[in-house]
């Protein structure tokens, strides 16, 4: 006290300068700055830090003479946290709320100036947690859905509510939200509470609540976003039928029962065409293997309100097909199919017809068969989902005939080939009156089969090719010349005598028709003239007739 009464006297005059406001942060070095303004520090004398630690009572922190080394006076709460920066400032370490004082630095030069300097301390909040959730939310009740807390903070935390990113605003009916703050007794931060009391909506399904802590310091500050079950009595109820195609007889046909409430019905009642049942934990009614007898209404209702129900009308298709013909049918050539079909459907069908797997444009209803019809005819019936088949294997049967006997030429030139072909069924057996090598026998096609030998003849012959089944016999000659090219010439021979008996027997009939007109002029002369003419013209007339049966032939 004793410096300080000498100073008193050395220097009577004390300024005051106005007061500064410093924000250090919690638990940080804060700089207290000592405002010398243009004095160098080299020139102030003496240097001394204090803080108003009551209304009327300083408590000293440090001092430093010109020359000397810094002198710590703090005692209490300060002891070891302050220490002097090099322009004179007061550094504090660890910075408290309780730290919050005005501090005054004093320096003497010629006169001694005191410089005020508020302090203020502030600490981030933390992020801020939605607590004391509420389950669920009712349509048209307000609930509490929970607490947004920011522990921590100084200044306290402004809390905002956030519905999908954007600010609710308390409106006393809908909304009303409550805010607090409560002070920690130990470190005098601060605890921000607001409580959200909710009205929620039916579009409020899936919406995010969050809230945001406001800070001096920081804006970024968002709680996890949070989904609330949101709950309503049914207001609408279904009938679905399942498959939601056309139902189909022989298939399963499930009703399913949904209702919009939340949460969902879990029991209803089926009024299956005025048969009630009562399905408990499940909304869904099956019908195995359904028939046409199911189509008609069908009910569904809440069974703790039988006045919500809903309809819905199902009409089960079906399809029967029916074929007067099946398995293995036998027919004797030229008879008829005489094939009936009967469908009874609940809608048009697609019918379609193939025969040997080759599609047929139209339905088989021959009145006259031949074997070409035999074969295996297959039926598919169709609609919708439905599918019905069928199919009869078709067996012509009759006698065998020969259709062509043929002779060709090898290639050696020295065997002849012999083809015979014919129809019938069951297989004909074929057979020669000679011996040959069989060079093919087709397989045998809708009642056809061809036969292929190679014989060499050693003279001119006539073969014989017999086919025969059950049902008959057919037989057919050929004549085989021993020589290659002999059957060739004879041919030939046998057309020019045919024509040339058809030119004489022209020359003959225009001079018999010259004849018979002189006849006739000359008819005045004597009658044995006449009988001479008679007995020539009865001459021509024979030779004229002779000629004829030789072209015939």
């Amino acid at each position: 006290m004793l410096h300080l009464l000498l100073l008193s006297l050395l220097f009577p005059a004390v300024l005051c300068q106005g007061f500064k406001t410093v924000i250090g942060m919690y638990g940080e070095t804060v700089e207290i700055p000592c405002n010398i303004g243009d004095t160098k520090v080299e020139d102030i004398a003496i240097t001394q830090w204090k803080y108003d630690k009551e209304p009327t009572v300083r408590g000293e922190l440090l001092s430093k003479n010109k020359g000397d080394e810094v002198v710590i006076t703090a005692t209490d709460k300060f002891k070891g946290r302050v220490s002097l920066g090099a322009n004179l400032s007061l550094l504090l370490s660890d910075a408290k709320l309780t730290d919050q004082h005005t501090f005054i630095c004093m320096v003497v030069v010629k006169t001694i100036d005191e410089h005020s300097v508020k302090l203020v301390i502030q600490k981030l909040p933390e992020a801020p947690l939605i607590t004391e959730k509420a389950e669920a939310l009712e349509i048209g009740k307000r609930t509490k859905l929970g607490t947004c807390v920011s522990k921590n903070a100084s200044p306290a935390a402004n809390i905002i509510w956030l519905k999908n990113n954007k600010p609710l605003l308390s409106d006393g009916n809908r909304i009303l939200i409550n805010n607090t703050v409560v002070k920690q007794p130990e470190t005098e931060l601060l605890n921000a509470l607001s409580t959200l009391h909710y009205s929620a909506e039916k579009e409020d399904t899936g919406a995010q609540f969050s809230c945001k802590a406001e800070h001096p310091k920081a804006n970024n500050l968002v709680s996890p976003p949070e989904t609330f079950t949101i709950t309503y009595s049914t207001e609408n109820i279904v009938l679905q039928v399942l498959p939601t195609e056309s139902p189909a007889e022989g298939n399963d046909i499930t009703l399913k029962c949904v209702a919009d409430g939340n949460p969902p019905p879990s029991s209803f009642n089926f009024d299956l065409k005025g048969d009630v049942v009562k399905v408990e934990n499940a909304n869904t009614y099956t019908i195995i293997n359904a028939s046409r007898n199911n189509s008609g209404e069908y009910k569904c209702s809440l069974i703790d309100d039988p006045s919500m129900e809903a309809t819905k009308n199902i009409t089960v298709s079906f399809l029967d097909v029916k074929l007067n013909l099946n398995n293995t049918v036998i027919r004797r050539a030229g008879d008829s199919l005489n094939l009936t079909l009967d469908i009874d459907s609940s809608a048009k069908p697609t019918v379609s017809w193939t025969k040997g797997g080759v599609k047929m444009n139209k339905e088989p209803k021959n009145t006259k068969l031949a074997y070409s019809d035999a074969g295996l005819y297959e039926l598919v019936v169709t609609m919708g989902t439905l599918r019905r088949e069928a199919s009869f294997h078709l067996i012509v049967q009759g006698a065998p005939v020969i259709r062509n006997l043929l002779k060709l030429h090898d290639k050696d030139g020295q065997r002849k080939v012999l083809i015979c072909e014919a129809e019938g069924s069951p297989k004909p057996a074929v057979s020669w009156n000679i011996n040959g090598t069989l060079i093919d026998e087709k397989s045998f096609d809708n009642g056809t089969i061809t036969h292929k030998i190679a014989v060499v003849p050693s003279a001119n012959l006539s073969v014989t090719c017999t086919v025969s089944n059950s049902f008959g016999i057919d037989t057919r000659v050929i004549n085989v010349s021993s020589h290659p090219s002999e059957d060739d010439d004879q041919t030939k021979l046998v057309v020019g005598v045919v024509v040339g008996l058809l030119v004489a027997a022209v020359v003959i009939g225009v001079a018999y028709w010259m004849y018979m007109k002189k006849s006739k002029q000359g008819s005045w002369k004597t009658g044995e003239k006449e009988n001479g003419s008679s007995e020539e013209e009865k001459k021509l007339e024979e030779k004229v007739e002779e000629n004829s049966q030789k072209a015939d032939v």
